[in-house]
């Protein structure tokens, strides 16, 4: 499309062109949205296109609802190898709930790969559409893309502003520069704005001036002003986190107008710790999180501090690939190590005196015998995978406590399934079993549900009588003597022997579930000795015994770094 309207010069083309990202181009994934003007002449008749290009990962669903609210179509683009996903379900939802008009389109048809009929006739189903209204199309060689750009200028209705009244746009994803600060992507719903002119942020409740106003083609391009119905950018020139978020409304100034529909902040919903390795670069970790906010609302952090791994930052995230997309570009952004702990959740945990507590970290899990209900979220879930694969997929739910719903034959021998987990079981490598159960070929999206009464049991590690918080998690009841059997074991085959015998223990619901003993290291005190009577040799040996059982009663193990990164690592 940019290169049929002449938006990019042939010289200026690359792959994957608007994924600006490194991270996005070797993924092969969009994390930010980005949009683009495009002229197009048809007819006789000029027309002025917006698109934005948005994720497609169900973590990013927020982000996308907003792109959805500030524009007039979408594009459905369903890949011809692979068919209808489970995310293209949870997007589709959300594009009919704003009556938008959606054209199907089957990409990648030049794939020797491709099932083009099959495909064709999976979204004739789904959109209860005729074949003939479904396109085809090839990024690759451009075929059919002629086509399509022209059903966007007849289907798709032109945007209804007034070019007069009030000035109000929608925040839909913003950036950082260095030089000029926050700068919004904007779709303007009603009046104009110019560069210079003093606006208004509704929900972060912030005044700035308009540095300078423009449009993107893709990149950058100042202009004169921004009209009704038009997608642009606004430079602000605020340095400050936490300003700009996405479904936020550009008001002139502050008024009692209510701003646009749909606002909400990013709510957190999995929660990781990350420690530098160096105590060093506790205060670099915390300008870089800073950093990253200013281009990523939904990210949240607040300090903590632990007995073994020092000072860190408990931060919240929207989901596992969010997690994943925000430690490799802290590393790569920043050059920093770290340690991630193992991601949890929040749990609602009402007391037996009936005080009510909201607990993110294990450590502050109440003990056993305080807690008198517990409660914690619930995900809804979809998967599509070819039939033959059901049957492996259902033990899988099963195993991470699941309800499973009901199923409906989708498309060509593909099986939709539906059901709610709790989230917490999510976040124990559900992804990548049912990936492995089902060779690559199943699909997954998860929205998140009702709140529910959680059956969990906080897992603590004993290491020499003595409590190692950076080892403590909650576990659900079914696995927590399995969790506990699991972790002794590992961390008798990682942790350096002592000088004395050292207990390694599981403890939870009140009673110790695991332990493990790992010997002392020995020491041949006898060996200078030769001959003599054997009385001598028991006198030392008995007098190694005193001091062993001394130093266990007041030795204290100390766990080296790397045994912390191990376990971690093998979570």
């Amino acid at each position: 499309m940019l290169e049929i309207t002449g938006t990019i010069p042939e010289r200026k083309m690359r792959q994957q062109v608007l994924d600006s990202m490194d991270l996005e181009r070797e993924r092969g994934i969009t994390i930010k949205m980005q949009p683009v003007r495009m002229e197009y002449q048809y007819e006789g008749k000029h027309y002025t296109l917006n698109l934005i290009d948005t994720p497609g990962h169900i973590d990013f669903s927020y982000e996308v609802s907003r792109a959805l609210s500030a524009v007039e179509g979408a594009i459905l683009l369903v890949d011809a190898t692979q068919g209808v996903q489970a995310q293209t379900l949870t997007t589709l939802r959300e594009a009919e709930k704003l009556n938008l008009h959606v054209i199907p389109v089957i990409s990648k048809i030049d794939s020797p790969l491709a099932r083009i009929e099959e495909i064709r006739q999976e979204l004739v189903t789904l959109l209860r559409c005729a074949p003939e209204e479904v396109l085809s199309c090839s990024g690759k060689t451009g075929e059919g893309v002629e086509k399509l750009l022209q059903t966007i200028v007849r289907q798709i209705p032109p945007p209804i502003s007034p070019s007069t009244g009030e000035f109000c746009a929608l925040v839909f994803d913003f950036k950082y520069s260095d030089h000029r600060g926050v700068i919004m992507q904007v779709r303007v719903f009603e009046g104009e704005i110019k560069k210079g002119d003093s606006v208004y942020l509704k929900a972060a409740g912030e005044h700035f001036g308009a540095l300078e106003v423009g449009i993107f083609i893709p990149e950058e391009s100042a202009a004169e002003t921004l009209k009704a119905g038009e997608i642009g950018y606004i430079v602000t020139g605020i340095k400050k986190p936490r300003i700009a978020s996405v479904g936020d409304t550009v008001l002139r100034e502050k008024s009692i107008r209510a701003g646009l529909p749909g606002y909400r902040t990013p709510a957190p919903v999995v929660w990781a710790s990350l420690y530098p390795e160096s105590q060093d670069d506790f205060v670099p970790l915390r300008q870089a999180l800073e950093r990253l906010q200013l281009t990523d609302a939904a990210l949240s952090f607040e300090e903590e501090s632990s007995g073994a791994l020092g000072r860190g930052f408990r931060c919240g995230f929207l989901g596992m690939l969010h997690v994943e997309i925000i430690t490799e570009r802290l590393r790569r952004e920043s050059h920093l190590s770290f340690i991630t702990t193992t991601p949890s959740i929040t749990y609602s945990v009402t007391l037996k005196g009936g005080k009510t507590e909201l607990i993110y970290s294990p450590i502050k899990f109440p003990e056993f015998g305080l807690v008198e209900r517990v409660v914690e979220p619930w995900a809804s879930i979809n998967i599509i995978a070819p039939a033959s694969y059901v049957g492996a997929i259902i033990p899988l739910l099963y195993e991470h406590e699941a309800e499973v719903g009901d199923s409906q034959t989708f498309g060509d021998g593909r099986i939709r399934l539906s059901a709610k987990v709790p989230l917490r079981e999510l976040m124990r490598n559900f992804f990548d079993k049912l990936k492995s159960v089902s060779s690559g070929y199943a699909s997954f999206s998860y929205e998140m549900a009702e709140e529910r009464e959680a059956e969990v049991a906080k897992l603590d590690i004993v290491v020499a009588d003595e409590l190692v918080p950076a080892f403590s998690r909650i576990v659900g009841m079914r696995r927590v003597e399995d969790e506990a059997e699991a972790t002794v074991e590992r961390l008798q085959k990682v942790l350096p022997r002592q000088l004395f015998a050292t207990k390694i223990q599981a403890q939870a619901l009140g009673r110790i579930l695991a332990s493990r003993r790992l010997p002392a290291l020995k020491k041949d005190v006898t060996g200078y000795l030769y001959g003599g009577d054997i009385t001598r040799k028991r006198k030392l040996w008995e007098k190694q015994k005193r001091g062993k059982k001394r130093m266990q009663k007041e030795g204290k193990v100390r766990i080296p770094h790397e045994v912390f990164l191990s376990m971690l690592r093998s979570e």
